[in-house]
């Protein structure tokens, strides 16, 4: 069992639909969060009680590995990263130009995959030092269902999802835990702010509240995976 009592968490994408509540639940829990977001007037607004908000820009060169040294001066050290944040973008596979692509490719896979490279020596001594430590890495269900008009999202979320998943096997030896999030669609407004193209008509989708208490089990319950299909009831 993971307890998030004490722990030095950073959330990226805390202003989010999941990043705010995710952030939120951790901090009820006992630990000591930093936010971060690309907005800071949003996070100054969140409900959460934080030990630092760093507004940052992911997809700028350097960005990650400045707003992990932040976060760590900040808290003293890290013992989970949480990582949020994102953006979607619809339209034909073959009228995405090359703005885009590069755009999706920077939120969903590079900058994570950076953020992840930039935490990893601070995980592997807080796993030193406690017993354990955690990514969590929000992905999507595209990664396991790519979907027609959103082909560069698609693509881009089982990148991520690909590299969390060969990642995990590395670190696992230093105990450092990485857990791949693909929940289903979820109500959290994204769709309706969309970076390209406009949202087609989609079924209902699933409660934000409801898919981060099931990832704050799989946390808890030191699951190593969370595909679609595990948030199925929720």
């Amino acid at each position: 069992m993971t307890d998030l009592d004490g722990a030095r968490v950073l959330v990226t994408g805390a202003s989010g639909g999941l990043g705010s509540l995710l952030a939120g639940g951790m901090a009820q829990r006992g630990a000591r969060v930093v936010v971060s977001g690309r907005d800071e007037q949003r996070l100054r607004a969140l409900d959460v009680e934080a030990a630092a908000h760093l507004p940052a820009d992911l997809r700028q060169p350097g960005a990650p590995e400045e707003l992990v040294g932040a976060a760590t001066d900040a808290l003293g050290g890290l013992d989970v990263l949480v990582h949020a944040a994102g953006a979607v973008a619809f339209g034909p596979a073959v009228e995405a130009d090359d703005d885009l692509l590069d755009e999706m490719l920077l939120l969903h896979y590079l900058a994570p995959a950076r953020l992840l490279r930039a935490a990893a020596p601070h995980l592997r001594a807080s796993a030193s030092d406690r017993g354990g430590s955690l990514a969590v890495m929000l992905s999507a269900v595209v990664a396991e269902q790519p979907v027609a008009g959103m082909a560069a999202y698609s693509a881009a979320k089982a990148a991520l999802t690909a590299f969390d998943a060969a990642v995990a096997k590395e670190l696992r030896k230093e105990k450092v835990r990485v857990l791949d999030v693909r929940p289903p669609h979820t109500e959290t407004g994204l769709a309706d702010r969309a970076v390209a193209g406009s949202a087609p008509r989609m079924p209902q989708g699933k409660a934000p509240q409801a898919v981060v208490d099931r990832i704050l089990r799989a946390v808890a319950d030191d699951e190593r995976d969370l595909s679609s299909s595990a948030f199925d009831g929720g």
